[in-house]
Order: C-alpha cells, then sequence, then structure tokens
C-alpha cells in the first residue's frame, strides 16, 4: 500500500503531550574571499559570555541538534533496506521519539516502519498515539487514517487516546464527517467511550473551521451522556466565538461557565477575552473586561499584558504601551522575548524606525536572544522604510548568532530583497535554505514570481509557475509498512 501524504493539528490531553520541538540545522562553509562575503553566511556559533542569561552555552544546544539530525538519517537511511531487522532497539526508538517531537513526519513513518521490522518489536498502543498526534499537528490526515488501519494488524485494540488523536487529525484538516464518523466508532466500543478530552477536541475543530452550528449538538449529547464540561471545554468555546467576533456568544458562554458547578473562568479566559477585543480594535470593550476578571479575582499572566501591548499597538495608542510596560515592573512581571517582539512590530508597522531599533538594543542588553521572528520584523520594517543597507546590518548579524531560522525568515528576506529588484541576493537566499533544509513553499514561490516579472525574466516564471502546480498536484509517496 502507498499511502499519499496530506495535512492537520491536535489538542492534546494532559497524559499524551510531547516535549517540545527542536529544529535542525546545517552551515554553509567559510567564504574563499574574505573581502567579498556571500550575502548569508552562516558560521558555527561562537561561545557566549556564561554570565549573559539566555545566550548561555549555545554550542551545547547546537551540538544536541546535529546529533540528532545524524542519528535521525542514520536510522532513516536502514528504513530502505530489508535486510536491517536486528538493530539497537535504544537506537531506533530514540530516533523515532526524536522525530516525533521534531514533527519530521515523514521520517518519523520510515523509522516507524522499520521499528516493526525488528525481531524484539512489540506493538504499543502508546506509540500509535504518538504518531497520530504528530501527523495532526502536520495536518496528515490520509496518513493517519492508514496509520490507525494498522493498529488491528498489530494485533492492538484502539484506546481513547487513539481515537481522540485520529478524531483531531480529520477534524482540523477539515474532514469533520470522518472524525464524526471516528466518534460513533468510539461509541460502539465498550471501554473506549469519548471522555471530556475528546469532545473538547472535537469542539475546538469545530470552532477553527467556524461550523459553529454543531458545538450545540455536541454539548447536548455531553449532558445527555453525563460528561461535564471542563474549563478547557468552555475555554475553547469563549476563544473560538471570540477569534469569529461573535462578541454576544462568547459572553453567553462565559455566564454559562459561571453558572456551572464544573469549573470556574482562569486566566485562560482572561486573555481570550481582551485579546478579542483587543484584536478588533475595541478598547473600551477590552480594557473594561480586564477590570471586570480582576474583581472576579483573576490576575493577569504576561501573555495578558503582551496582549495588552499588542493591542494597543494596533491601535497606535504607544503611551498606554509604556504604561503596561510600567504597570508590570511595579507588579514585577518582566518582559519576555514575546514582549519586546510585540512592541518591535508595532513600532515597525508604524514606521517609527528610531523606536523600534531602541527596544531592539533594549531586548539584547537585557539578555535575550532576538529570535527568527524578532529578525523578521526588523527586515520588513526597513523593507518598507527604503532602508536596504540596514537589511544588510541584519543579515551580518544573523551571521554572527546561532538563532535557527525557518523557512518564513527566508520569506521575509527575500521579499525585501525582491521589492528592491535586487535578484542576485535573492538567489544567494535560496541556497542558504537549500543549506539550511528550509523548504521552499508557496509563499517563497509566489515572491520569486512577482519578482522575477518585474525582470521581465518570463522563462523563469514559467519554471516556477510549474513547480507550483506540480508541488499541488504530487504530494509524495512513502513506502508501505507492511513486513
Amino acid at each position: 500500500m502507498n499511502p499519499q501524504l496530506l495535512n492537520s493539528p491536535i489538542l492534546l490531553r494532559p497524559s499524551s503531550s510531547l516535549p517540545p520541538t527542536t529544529c535542525s540545522t546545517k552551515f554553509l562553509n567559510d567564504p574563499t574571499k574574505p573581502s567579498t562575503p556571500p550575502l548569508f553566511l552562516i558560521r558555527a556559533a561562537k561561545r557566549q559570555n556564561p554570565s549573559r542569561g539566555l545566550q548561555k552555552q549555545p554550542n551545547k544546544d547546537l551540538s544536541r541538534i546535529l546529533r540528532t539530525e545524524a542519528a535521525i538519517n542514520a536510522i532513516e537511511r536502514k528504513a530502505n533496506s530489508n535486510k536491517y531487522n536486528q538493530l539497537w532497539p535504544k537506537a531506533v526508538l530514540d530516533s523515532l521519539d526524536e522525530a516525533i517531537r521534531e514533527n519530521r513526519w515523514e521520517s518519523a513513518l520510515k523509522i516507524f516502519r522499520l521499528l516493526r521490522k525488528q525481531h524484539w518489536y512489540e506493538p504499543r498502543c502508546q506509540t500509535y498515539t504518538k504518531l497520530l498526534v504528530m501527523l495532526g499537528k502536520c495536518r496528515q490526515p490520509k496518513q493517519a487514517g492508514f496509520l490507525f488501519e494498522l493498529i488491528q494488524s498489530d494485533g492492538l485494540e484502539p484506546t481513547v487516546d487513539v481515537y481522540t488523536a485520529l478524531v483531531s487529525a480529520y477534524g482540523l484538516s477539515g474532514l469533520l464527517d470522518e472524525a464524526f464518523h471516528t466518534l460513533d466508532l468510539m461509541k460502539s466500543v465498550s471501554d473506549c467511550r469519548p471522555d471530556v478530552y475528546t469532545y473538547s477536541i472535537l469542539i475546538n475543530c469545530c470552532m477553527k473551521l467556524h461550523r459553529f452550528h454543531f458545538v450545540k449538538g455536541i454539548l447536548a449529547e455531553m449532558s445527555y451522556l453525563g460528561v461535564e464540561c471542563s474549563a478547557v471545554t468552555y475555554n475553547t468555546i469563549i476563544d473560538g466565538y471570540g477569534k469569529a467576533k461573535l462578541f454576544e456568544a462568547m459572553e453567553n458562554s462565559l455566564t454559562d461557565m459561571i453558572e456551572s458547578d464544573a469549573c470556574n473562568p482562569d486566566v485562560f479566559t482572561l486573555n481570550s477575552f481582551i485579546g478579542a477585543y483587543g484584536n478588533c480594535g475595541k478598547i473600551v470593550e477590552m480594557e473594561k473586561w480586564f477590570e471586570e476578571f480582576q474583581l472576579m479575582g483573576i490576575g493577569p499572566d504576561i501573555k495578558t499584558f503582551n496582549i495588552l501591548i499588542k493591542s494597543y499597538g494596533k491601535a497606535g495608542m504607544y503611551e498606554k504601551m509604556g504604561s503596561v510596560l510600567e504597570f508590570m515592573k511595579k507588579r514585577f512581571f518582566s518582559p519576555t522575548v514575546v514582549t519586546f517582539n510585540t512592541i518591535i512590530e508595532a513600532f515597525g508597522r508604524s514606521g517609527n524606525i528610531e523606536k523600534m531599533e531602541e527596544f531592539f538594543l533594549k531586548m539584547k542588553h537585557q539578555g535575550m536572544k532576538p529570535t527568527s521572528v524578532t529578525y523578521c520584523t526588523l527586515v520588513s520594517a526597513y523593507s518598507k522604510s527604503g532602508l536596504l543597507h540596514r537589511i544588510d546590518s541584519i543579515m551580518r548579524q544573523v551571521e554572527n548568532s546561532d538563532v535557527v531560522l525557518d523557512t518564513a525568515f527566508f520569506n521575509c528576506v527575500i521579499s525585501a530583497y525582491g521589492r528592491a529588484g535586487n535578484i542576485k541576493r535573492m538567489g544567494e537566499l535560496l541556497l542558504a535554505m537549500k543549506e539550511r533544509n528550509c523548504k521552499l513553499d508557496n509563499i517563497t514561490l509566489a515572491t520569486l514570481i512577482q519578482a522575477y516579472k518585474k525582470q521581465g525574466m518570463i522563462e523563469a516564471v514559467k519554471e516556477l509557475e510549474d513547480k507550483m502546480i506540480s508541488d499541488e498536484e504530487n504530494s509524495g509517496m512513502l513506502p508501505n509498512f507492511s513486513t
């Protein structure tokens, strides 16, 4: 069987949570002519001053990342052969866990195929659950369905966690019919009745897809089966209505939450409310609800302050941004990288380059390491202001840092040089993307097409358009799992 590749994210029950993901990196070679360095030379990270907080011992992290990369690649190469069936268990299992943790679903499925060939292999539902969770995050519902079929061939009966992961993989990919069908399958199995986590995930799927009419039916079914809503359930509903700007429904859900005996509003509820109103520029309502939650005894957290700062920034209320920072200081809340990124973005969007750079320097002086998001924001602001030479300066900073870059960063920089018509540097960035194992996506291709059209490069445009069509039609094939 040759399953095709597809898509979906996931909401996890606490017992199934996975460790944070990491990203792999590779490095370009040093230039042969230092006097004329290439645009994007990525050097090995230098050892930082141990006293500088977040920048402590980056080489240790890089070493771990590179070891992980090598281990996964080594096991993955063996997966393409039929002769490796007596490998060391720790090597295979560790590589599988790392691939899952990094959401490298193609590698994970190849390693799992190799795992099933081992003479010591012992099928476990927990392994299947982890894989299904990963496939949900990577939006691969067809692969998730195929994997689910393998469970019984391994002599296992799916657990509640397995079914729940499959519900999410289908639901968040927009395949609600399949998600509800999976729920019906659960209800037909005596030991796998859906619980509050399963229903909360299904509600989350419906909210993200704006299928609000399904939510009432799900809540009615939960009530009929005696499954009580948790704080997660209510917060999912409130957050969904808030993001859809259905403020009346959001407030009614808060009333239901308060009147229920099962749970009370918390800081997540608070953040959903002020985020919903603040994101729409409804500053008066945002401030009113902030006070209401304070009266309920629900205090803010750092995310609350970041939401307030972002909302004031979008509304151009920069003095209030400063007031929030002062309030944080009095309450002994320290700004995070997200806080600084939010402020930098607000000033960058408004074209206030001086203030943007001021907070960028503050960020570094406080020992916080800029992220890919920080550099994206700076590049975007400089590009809009026509300050291309400042982008060159940012690129030099990135060269001398150990920041983990991603496709979004490269898209941002390529777009900046594209607007300036600098085709040569766009090409250098494409090579750097390849070295970093950052895949071109539709945004990259669309940016290149737009830049090439301006330069009259018709053949290059046609080639890229053909690639976009080919990528959509051919998502690739994976070997089957049969031993």
